[in-house]
């Protein structure tokens, strides 16, 4: 579904996407794993076209993403942002409706209320959340909302950016479930950034880790213990000491 072949891309003398190559099978779950800086989030935003690569090229579904219409092309997305990023003044119904409120996918307001509170209700959430702010949720409900406007439109391809972030670990079990649930039952291809690797066994079934701007390894969840690569074995370990360099 998502190919990039040679993918560079520097911001002044920072060189942050060095020749990234990454194949995303069609209704599969991928994971980017990798330190704070190394790309993870460039590499989104340079399949979204976002950020335009100084050289290489991005297909989605087989199509070259700089040939595509803007609006049908991102039509096909949905995205769970880290901090939800739900907006403040809005309800939580309309949060969750935003993209069929307005542009190509516009709802009637009646239709699109009914869109919300159907897909709160598939992350788990009650009817009468809809007319709540943000403000009046927990982190984990907040993420959850973020879950169903991500998936109100019913794209082929969602990304979430670190989903698990400031949670709990019951919270993150959740989620995760959701996730997993979600790409399974909508055959959904999905793109997770993340440094929770419980999440990562949790919802991936091929992995990617991107290091120094290059995706170092990359193969299904249940190899990835037994990679050979010491940068991911220090990575999924979490130790200190080992080809990857820490501030001390």
């Amino acid at each position: 579904m998502i190919t990039l072949d040679n993918v560079h891309k520097t911001f002044g003398t920072n060189a942050v996407l060095q020749g990234v190559n990454l194949r995303v099978p069609k209704a599969s779950s991928m994971v980017v794993i990798g330190g704070s800086g190394t790309g993870k989030s460039v590499l989104i935003k340079s399949v979204l076209g976002l950020v335009t690569p100084d050289s290489g090229t991005i297909t989605v579904d087989g199509q070259d993403i700089t040939t595509t219409d803007r609006d049908a092309f991102l039509a096909r997305f949905g995205m769970l942002f880290q901090g939800a990023a739900l907006f403040d003044s809005l309800p939580v119904w309309q949060n969750v409706a935003f993209r069929l409120l307005r542009g190509s996918l516009k709802r009637p307001k009646p239709e699109a209320r009914d869109i919300a509170i159907d897909k709160l209700r598939r992350v788990g959430l009650a009817a009468d959340v809809a007319d709540r702010l943000p403000a009046e949720l927990s982190g984990g409900m907040q993420k959850r909302v973020g879950l169903a406007r991500a998936i109100a439109a019913n794209p082929e391809i969602i990304f979430f950016d670190e989903p698990t972030t400031g949670l709990d670990p019951i919270m993150s079990s959740v989620i995760n479930d959701l996730i997993r649930e979600i790409v399974t039952e909508m055959g959904v291809t999905a793109i997770t950034i993340t440094h929770d690797m419980t999440s990562v066994r949790a919802i991936a079934d091929n992995v990617a880790m991107l290091h120094a701007g290059k995706i170092r390894w990359t193969g299904p969840v249940e190899e990835m213990t037994e990679a050979g690569d010491p940068y991911v074995d220090q990575f999924i370990n979490g130790r200190a000491n080992g080809p990857i360099e820490t501030v001390r």
